[in-house]
């Protein structure tokens, strides 16, 4: 298949750069290595150059559209992705201020170099010293983490399906570096929860209106603080706990009286039991109103 008919299927055959550089990655590619040995098919090559070129001049790339055109997995097309990435010697980068730029968010931008500066020393710190040289933080899902986190924190809208585009990753490692950043930098990157009170909220005071339960304890609360321990904690338990613990206790009277009445019917064990004789033997007696029974 042709670059351009790939392209023009991906979307990106209006952008003519991004077309002619993925043609220039595939023909290096070509006289690099030998994709084959990878088990990566010419079709597979061509759309992981295309989405190369397009991280590079900053052009959204269809991730999803590109793996069913490639008839390969997620993880199997981002294992592919990587290995030609590395081959080619090819690094995609994102910049911090671009993306302030491109999501209408320029304030976070030293939120974000602060944040991910405080990541790094936080991360290596916690590795052993082996391994802390072959540590990459240049990937630029760090860089889109640590800004969506970021914008989180501030109360910004950004698009986390578009983030994820740019940085040419999945969606599990995505999630994975936010998750590590979020609990290694929390005075950053964390966002205290306030657990509101369910009667300040409009949707949730509608939803206690309706339940003549809780609108009654409300009503007696006010009206009169007096009230047996056993009735408060039956009120402020929900409405199914209440009909679980009334299906309980009707249960146990139903099992006590079953139970009783059971011990009612039992024999005693103390008295002995005789069995019954059965006697097949006639008396002759018997046998001679038989005989005369039937001569009648």
């Amino acid at each position: 298949m042709d670059m351009s008919s790939i392209a023009s299927r991906l979307g990106l055959s209006g952008s003519r750069p991004v077309v002619r550089k993925a043609a220039e990655l595939r023909r290096l590619c070509d006289v690099t290595f030998d994709s084959s040995v990878l088990g990566i098919g010419e079709v597979c090559k061509a759309i992981i150059c295309l989405e190369i070129a397009a991280s590079k001049f900053q052009v959204i790339f269809d991730r999803a559209e590109a793996v069913r055109m490639s008839g390969m997995s997620e993880k199997a097309y981002i294992r592919s992705f990587n290995a030609l990435q590395n081959g080619l010697g090819v690094k995609t980068t994102l910049d911090v201020r671009e993306l302030g730029i491109q999501f209408g968010c320029v304030r976070l931008i030293p939120f974000v170099q602060k944040g991910l500066s405080l990541y790094k020393e936080r991360f290596l710190v916690a590795l052993p010293p082996s391994r802390r040289a072959s540590t990459d933080f240049g990937r630029p899902v760090f860089t889109a983490a640590a800004f969506y986190l970021c914008a989180k924190r501030h109360k910004l809208k950004v698009d986390k399906l578009k983030l994820i585009d740019l940085c040419g990753t999945s969606s599990s490692e995505f999630t994975t570096v936010s998750t590590s950043m979020a609990d290694l930098c929390f005075d950053v990157f964390g966002i205290a929860k306030e657990k509101k009170d369910a009667k300040s909220i409009k949707g949730s005071r509608e939803l206690l209106d309706v339940l003549p339960s809780k609108r009654k304890h409300d009503d007696d609360s006010d009206s009169s603080g007096e009230s047996s321990g056993d009735d408060q904690d039956e009120l402020d338990l929900p409405t199914y706990k209440r009909h679980k613990k009334m299906e309980k206790e009707a249960y146990n009277d139903w099992k006590s009286s079953v139970l009783s009445s059971n011990k009612q019917t039992k024999p005693d064990p103390a008295k002995p039991r005789k069995q019954a004789q059965l006697n097949f033997k006639k008396k002759p007696s018997d046998m001679a109103l038989e005989v005369s029974s039937a001569a009648n």
